[in-house]
């Protein structure tokens, strides 16, 4: 199966900031079947074409298979190859990769780990089932006791590089259209992740739209205007429709 590349996805250029970093995480976050695993395809196969590295990606099932270029890839599938992503995540750590991929994220332990191997020095890619950025910091800091999540904030704010949430949206005359939501890792998102104000970081998208991040009605407002989708059905999919609307009409 041929792997698209960001650009022919519809993801925004201020992605190549995840797929040239070297360490760090990053979140792919969204609701099932919106194509985030595709997303995180991309980048790997990016990072395959572009760079000399150790790639393993964990993932269950194995949705794209890899051919070797610059980079040398192994693919794992849990319960083929390993009983799960928190045991995976510790074995691959023994195996000196430069980029992991953990296909999602899902429970205290896959976190953890994830969280771990971002510390040591690796690139991390994973997903995550929520519906925007916000919530996907929250979901993992609150999966932790409530005497872990103080460690975790620091954590999280330390190794966090961003998260995409996405949606995959009807396109007029056929196919789909991609809308993103972008949230980098400034040093203002890292201060209100340490804070434990999660609730802010819609605000900090908007205000953040120099350094590139991209709030979900912009990303949305723009394809109704490129008449790729109507406006209903961006609606739909709109945290805020008064506001959407607001942004097409400017």
């Amino acid at each position: 199966m041929v792997i698209p590349s960001p650009a022919e996805l519809g993801l925004p250029p201020i992605v190549d900031r995840f797929i040239n970093a070297t360490q760090g995480l990053v979140v792919v976050t969204g609701p099932s079947g919106h194509g985030k695993s595709t997303s995180i395809a991309s980048f790997i196969q990016e990072i395959n074409k572009t760079r000399s590295e150790h790639i393993i990606t964990i993932e269950d099932p194995i949705e794209y298979a890899y051919t070797n270029e610059k980079s040398i890839i192994e693919q794992r599938e849990v319960y083929s190859d390993t009983h799960s992503f928190a045991n995976g995540l510790r074995s691959v750590l023994r195996q000196d990769p430069n980029v992991v991929m953990v296909g999602e994220m899902r429970d205290l332990e896959t976190i953890e780990a994830a969280l771990i191997t971002a510390e040591t020095g690796h690139l991390v890619f994973t997903t995550l089932h929520t519906n925007d950025a916000s919530q996907a910091t929250e979901r993992i800091i609150n999966i932790f006791p409530p005497h872990q999540q103080f460690q975790v904030r620091l954590q999280l704010a330390n190794v966090m590089l961003g998260i995409m949430a996405q949606r995959l949206l009807p396109r007029l005359g056929g196919g789909r259209s991609l809308a993103t939501e972008i949230l980098l890792a400034s040093p203002a998102v890292r201060n209100l992740i340490r804070e434990g104000k999660t609730y802010q970081l819609p605000n900090a998208i908007q205000t953040g739209a120099e350094e590139g991040m991209i709030s979900l009605n912009k990303s949305l407002a723009e394809l109704v205007q490129k008449g790729e989708v109507t406006l209903d059905e961006a609606e739909k999919w709109s945290p805020d429709p008064r506001d959407m609307k607001r942004m097409i009409y400017l």
